[in-house]
């Protein structure tokens, strides 16, 4: 399994956000500039996170984005998703995925749902806020 970059600069802007939120309203070239991230990259993260309700944004001069909640109410895993799609580590495992013809008589099946339940709970385990300490 591998987090992608979208996946990795998702949790770095939305972290950023939570350790600059009494700022208010934050422009993403502040954030691209402290993260040292591509500002068209973290452009085309912010309306999957906007449309999502993690993020508000306000457009024009003094616009930027904001949590739309406390650091507290935002788990990395869930966010991961957002950004990834899925956590899962096997096509067969990927939501929505068609059921395997093997799936009754595959022998490795178990492991790897196994595997995808650790990575799912250990990211939820994690919240934004527990990152900022």
């Amino acid at each position: 399994m591998l987090i992608s970059t979208r996946g990795r600069y998702a949790l770095r802007v939305m972290l950023d956000l939570a350790q600059n939120q009494s700022d208010g309203y934050i422009a993403m070239k502040k954030v691209a500039e402290r993260q040292g991230l591509s500002l068209k990259y973290i452009e085309r993260i912010m309306p999957v996170l906007s449309k999502n309700n993690y993020v508000e944004g306000v457009h024009g001069k003094g616009g930027g984005y904001r949590l739309s909640r406390e650091p507290k109410d935002y788990k990395v895993g869930d966010i991961l998703r957002l950004a990834e799609g899925d956590l899962a580590p096997v096509t067969c495992l990927q939501c929505n995925a068609e059921k395997c013809d093997r799936a009754d008589t595959c022998p490795t099946l178990p492991m790897w749902t196994e595997f995808h339940n650790m990575v799912n709970t250990y990211f939820d385990g994690i919240k934004l806020s527990d990152l900022m300490k």
